[in-house]
């Protein structure tokens, strides 16, 4: 008679995540933007948008818009349990939390949080575009995000954060912050 077998079950582990993996890109121009950003990452957490990883904080030209002051800028990886649409509803939610009013487009502003992926799946709304639609082309976007995920392949060009990054056209400057700065 042979012995009784169970399927093999893995064992426990403490770093499994629930939820749905998430990239946000987090920038700050506005009052103390290094405590904005990290506001903006306590806010998310009690919204249901927990973050794992932070990628370290770079100064950044401003793109698009000028002349206004550089931003601080930062990635995160996240898990949440939200679907798209209510993740951009929470994202929201924080921005009006720490003081962003509407006002001018790419202009100042105390927060800014963009969903640059959300697991690989793909989002084409008036209100909601993941991926989102010009992080390839982003220095400030793509630098902090291969910290965290140089491996991770747009879900559509199928390239990995490592090498759009290479390939970027932006010769924006992006800086590595110093807290002393």
């Amino acid at each position: 008679m042979l012995p009784e077998t169970k399927p093999a079950t893995p064992p426990a582990r403490s770093d499994l995540r629930s939820g749905k993996q998430v990239y946000l890109s987090l920038g700050s121009n506005r009052g103390d933007r290094l405590a904005n950003l990290r506001r903006a990452m306590e806010e998310l957490g009690k919204a249901g948008v927990k973050v794992h990883r932070v990628s370290s904080f770079y100064k950044t030209e401003p793109v698009d818009f000028g002349p206004q002051a550089w931003f601080l800028n930062c990635a995160v990886e996240a898990t949440t349990e939200f679907m798209p649409m209510q993740l951009l509803k929470a994202v929201k939610s924080v921005e009006r939390t720490l003081g962003r009013r509407p006002g001018v487009n790419k202009g100042p502003r105390p927060i800014d949080i963009d969903i640059l992926l959300y697991e690989n799946v793909l989002v084409r709304t008036a209100a909601l575009t993941i991926p989102h639609e010009r992080m390839n082309e982003r220095r400030f976007v793509l630098i902090p995000l291969r910290e965290l995920a140089p491996t991770v392949r747009h879900p559509i060009s199928r390239r990995t954060v490592a090498e759009m990054l290479h390939d970027s056209p932006d010769l924006s400057q992006v800086v590595r912050y110093k807290p002393e700065e």
